[in-house]
């Protein structure tokens, strides 16, 4: 079998919003246009047997594409509640996150409320429908983020049911290969966990949902990715050792999440992340049309061999 060659292409420029996160929070940009991984594929006479026990599955962004559909349900919440912060350059409007700084936002803080919390405090605490004069003692300011949260994740399980979104290009074809072979299959999100039932449900179907071996949301755990504890967690619930987990992510955020945890991860990324340093990963792919289940255990093995 002939090397496995993995291109990136290039990405568009993203052009800068007039707040962006600061320096210490802002993506690594991947090196100079394309490049190129290669992998050694042992004669299959020779191979031994294949230490891919589970494979785990983030969901937005690798089961579906669904930046985009989040920040608009976060947009459409802000206009519900008024939500209008001091130092927003158009502070008589309301809140109002445009596609580049959410892409940077999201690529970087994972789950809504970090994410609502980390913005105003650095652009001032919001006035609103719920809160006439932006709150001051930290109850309020985590009911404010509740509340705008809770009505967020409703306005996406509405864009969900609406028949309109559908599962990336070969991911539930992954998932039956690897059922059939005996691997074990897993999602773990970062996303609230009602709004990931609600996508696996429509997206992946209930029978191919309820037959997951594991499934993780954010609720699930303290802390959220980059912090590996997800992962770690879903081993330990699957009952493999992490060498034998291979993570798929779309984004260097998961990436992080799942090397912290001792996983192989391989990614998929998307038209927002794929500007974004994925050194760390054994392969890269503009999604999982014409990868095979064969392909994925060759890499795990020859990563593997390659940190031995």
């Amino acid at each position: 079998m002939a090397a496995a060659s993995l291109l990136v292409p290039s990405p568009s420029p993203i052009s800068s919003p007039r707040r962006l996160l600061p320096s210490s929070l802002r993506l690594s940009r991947a090196p100079p246009a394309r490049f190129r991984r290669t992998f050694a594929v042992p004669a299959a006479s020779s191979a031994p047997a294949s230490p891919l026990e589970a494979l785990i599955f983030d969901c937005d962004g690798v089961i579906l594409e669904s930046e985009h559909l989040h920040r608009q349900a976060y947009n459409d919440a802000f206009e519900h509640f008024i939500v209008r912060c001091p130092a927003s350059s158009s502070s008589s409007q309301p809140l109002h996150w445009d596609s580049d700084f959410y892409d940077e936002l999201q690529n970087r803080i994972g789950g809504g409320k970090p994410k609502m919390r980390w913005y105003f405090k650095e652009n001032g605490w919001p006035s609103s429908s719920i809160y006439e004069t932006p709150p001051s003692s930290d109850s309020e300011r985590e009911k404010l983020i509740d509340i705008i949260q809770d009505w967020k994740t409703e306005r996406y399980k509405d864009i969900i049911r609406s028949g309109s979104v559908e599962s990336r290009p070969g991911v539930l074809r992954l998932m039956d290969d690897a059922k059939g072979a005996g691997i074990k299959v897993a999602v773990c999100s970062a996303a609230t966990k009602s709004s990931v039932i609600l996508s696996l449900e429509n997206l992946l179907g209930l029978e191919r949902f309820q037959s997951l071996d594991c499934f993780l949301a954010g609720d699930d755990v303290k802390t959220k990715k980059p912090d590996p504890l997800i992962y770690v967690t879903a081993a330990k619930k699957l009952g493999v050792q992490a060498r034998n987990c291979l993570v798929v992510e779309d984004s260097v955020i998961g990436l992080h999440a799942a090397t912290g945890a001792g996983m192989s991860c391989i990614i998929t990324y998307t038209s927002s992340t794929a500007n974004q340093d994925f050194s760390d990963a054994i392969a890269t792919y503009p999604d999982l049309t014409d990868v095979r289940l064969e392909d994925l255990k060759l890499l795990l093995q020859n990563a593997l061999i390659a940190a031995s």
